[in-house]
């Protein structure tokens, strides 16, 4: 048999076979790019593409770097299947492994160096064990197209938002960014000094690094550890020459003083974000947050002109219109009240309006007549507002004393539990004191926290007049539960080694706000109280958090260090760990929870993970705080100068815009994903 029957032989009997053969260059893409390192090419590294799948990334394709650093990757299209790409770049040494993330659509060009490294490790610091990244899909995506807005993975240079006039100058995430890609240049021109930067990114108890992708993981996961060792570490690696004023570096701006954390944060505006109050995280992995005042308004807390509702994609893009939000369907001002239902429908509440509203998740009409849900003018200013597992909304009027009950969402059967106007209680025993925030357990029961009092109470969502009242610190705000069942409370002014003081306090004040203002209406009254509120926390800074066990058992308070200043807003994330809006102390905080498997080593229930005084960058004083599938936290900025803004009756002019907060603010991979939207316990992927 000749070699063209034979060759035509086993053709035959492949396709016999169910085989389909295909030319190597059908259905083929190509990218092309280089391997840096320290501004120079870096030859002989091995280059690999990889792309996330349901349990391990697949490899599609590997070749390794030519003299110049430049490789050519060619993979079969039909091969690529709903992931995210991206791209690893090991050796020459073994150390050295650099990293770029692209997303499910990848540039012709690809850029790997140390700033696309740190942009792509921070960003998926939850999904990657070691060269392997892997997860569920929307955290995923999350986390793809959140890596340009720190570093162009094309060109490996920064990325626009990190460099635009909210990020650069305004917070320290760009000096940050660059003091890490910094150290790992370092590394790559001199391999020696690799074991100095992986010994100082071990974790506590652990085994040290392999490689600088493995060291740059654990200092995400760990932001705290040895935090001012590693800065050293790169003021070593670049002393100030003789004669000279900066260091040598191969990017610029760096740090000039040791960070808390090495936690990378970005603010994000638009679409009508101000003054933020309540913030939630849909299942798409959008963000959405009430806002107290309109944009450009000059508000203050006597006379503001109220905000609507925002929307961000996950990866800051604003979805809601530019300046006003979605507005419509009654909403005037939202406070502390946002919620995301499983029907695609978004409720909040309102303080100027004095109502519900309730909008469509995918368009953001506003589904609620144009004077919201006010029960003929019954309600007062409204906060907390939350949607149970059957679909029943719960909404809380701070001002008149009162819980709002709306049965499958439907605001034609709803009902006002709790005291109104005339004191008369209308459900027989349910009393409430200017209850703020809500939550409901994995039973059933419904958690209310009373800002007017040092009480929580609950109730089973069925029997509302049979409630228990819980004993915590004074002033409780947001109020969450963990997946054990527990209650995490934020207790805005704190525990009784501040009563004595607080009573003085509160007398002086009483004079002040009857000096200043005299008789006033109730809602002129309700705003002296909130600048009474910031004024005891300015001049006696404090607050803590307490935990309310299953049984009904009291545990804290805990207040890291006491370092928490005015804790507001509280999250669950996937490790039951608690993180809290440390609003005037203008920081986030993490606590250790009550799952004692996911507690760091040497710590125990509420001891803070977060160095003293939380993560700080780009928060102003902020309300609500909250976790979204990729493991970044979200942080509400809510207001911005109270003082010399908006406790004025006529501010002046300069900054008589600024009383409300500015933008979102979001931490990248710190914390365990969790499933959104939050609709009963924090659930997991």
């Amino acid at each position: 048999m000749s070699w063209h029957q034979l060759i035509l032989l086993k053709f035959v009997v492949l396709l016999l076979c169910g085989v389909t053969l295909a030319s190597p260059a059908h259905g083929s893409e190509v990218i092309t790019g280089q391997v840096e390192g320290s501004l120079s090419p870096i030859a002989g590294s091995v280059v690999s593409l990889w792309q996330t799948a349901d349990n391990a990334p697949i490899k599609l394709a590997e070749v390794t770097t030519d003299k110049e650093g430049h490789f050519k990757l060619t993979f079969d299209a039909q091969d690529k299947r709903d992931g995210v790409l991206y791209v690893l770049a090991k050796g020459p040494h073994p150390a050295i492994v650099l990293m770029a993330t692209l997303g499910k659509t990848p540039p012709e060009r690809v850029t790997v160096n140390e700033l696309t490294t740190v942009g792509s490790v921070w960003t998926a610091a939850q999904f990657l064990d070691g060269d392997q990244m892997k997860g569920h899909a929307l955290g995923l995506q999350i986390a793809a197209d959140n890596v340009p807005n720190l570093v162009d993975v094309e060109t490996g240079k920064l990325g626009t938002v990190i460099q635009d006039g909210l990020n650069s100058s305004q917070t320290t995430t760009l000096a940050k960014f660059n003091t890490l890609s910094n150290l790992l240049s370092a590394c790559i021109r001199r391999p020696e000094l690799i074991e100095q930067l992986l010994a100082l990114a071990t974790p506590p108890g652990d085994e040290a690094p392999a490689d600088t992708l493995a060291a740059m993981q654990n200092i995400a996961r760990n932001p705290a550890h040895n935090a001012k060792e590693i800065f050293e570490l790169f003021e070593k690696l670049y002393p100030v020459a003789e004669g000279e004023a900066w260091r040598e570096v191969p990017v610029i701006p760096y740090l000039s003083y040791p960070p808390r954390a090495w936690t990378l944060s970005l603010v994000y505006a638009g679409g009508g974000l101000n003054s933020l109050g309540g913030i939630a995280i849909d299942g798409e992995g959008n963000f959405w947050a009430g806002d107290n005042f309109l944009v450009g308004a000059q508000s203050t807390i006597f006379s503001s002109f109220g905000g609507g509702i925002s929307k961000l994609s996950s990866n800051g893009r604003p979805l809601s219109p530019m300046t006003v939000g979605f507005r419509g369907g009654g909403v005037d001002g939202p406070g502390f009240g946002l919620a995301i239902g499983v029907d695609d429908k978004v409720w909040t509440t309102s303080l100027a309006g004095k109502n519900i509203s309730v909008f469509d998740r995918i368009t953001g009409k506003p589904l609620s007549p144009a004077t919201g849900y006010n029960f003929g003018g019954k309600l007062g200013q409204m906060q907390g507002i939350i949607v149970t597992p059957n679909g029943d909304v719960w909404a809380l009027d701070n001002q008149n004393d009162q819980v709002v009950h709306l049965p499958g969402g439907d605001a034609s059967k709803g009902r006002i539990l709790g005291h109104t106007e005339d004191g008369k209680p209308t459900d027989g025993t349910l009393k409430v004191k200017a209850p703020f925030h809500l939550a409901i357990d994995a039973k059933d029961q419904i958690w209310v926290t009373n800002s007017g009092s040092n009480t929580v109470v609950r109730f089973p969502a069925s029997d509302p007049g049979n409630a228990a009242e819980f004993e915590v610190g004074f002033a409780p705000r947001a109020v969450a539960i963990d997946r054990l069942g527990n209650a995490w409370v934020c207790n805005t002014v704190g525990h009784p080694v501040l009563r004595e003081k607080l009573e003085l306090v509160k007398t002086a004040l009483k004079a002040k706000v009857e000096q200043r203002f005299g008789n006033s209406s109730k809602d002129q009254q309700a705003a002296e109280e909130w600048i009474s509120l910031f004024e005891i926390l300015q001049k006696f800074p404090g607050g803590d958090v307490s935990m309310i066990r299953a049984d009904g058992t009291v545990l804290g308070p805990f207040n890291a260090g006491k370092t928490m200043n005015g804790p507001w807003g509280v999250a669950i994330d996937g490790d039951d760990h608690v993180w809290v809006a440390n609003s005037t102390g203008q920081a986030i905080m993490q606590l250790c929870g009550a799952r004692t498997e996911t507690i760091p080593k040497g710590l125990k229930t509420g001891d803070a993970i977060s160095p003293p005084g939380g993560y700080v960058g780009g928060l102003q004083i902020i309300t609500d705080v909250a976790v979204d599938s990729a493991g970044n936290v979200w942080a509400a900025n809510n207001w911005q100068l109270p003082e010399k803004a908006g406790f004025q009756k006529v501010p002046p002019e300069a900054i008589s815009t600024r009383f409300g907060g500015h933008g979102a603010v979001v931490f990248f991979g710190i914390a365990k994903p969790v499933l959104p939207p939050l609709i009963g316990p924090v659930r997991v992927p």
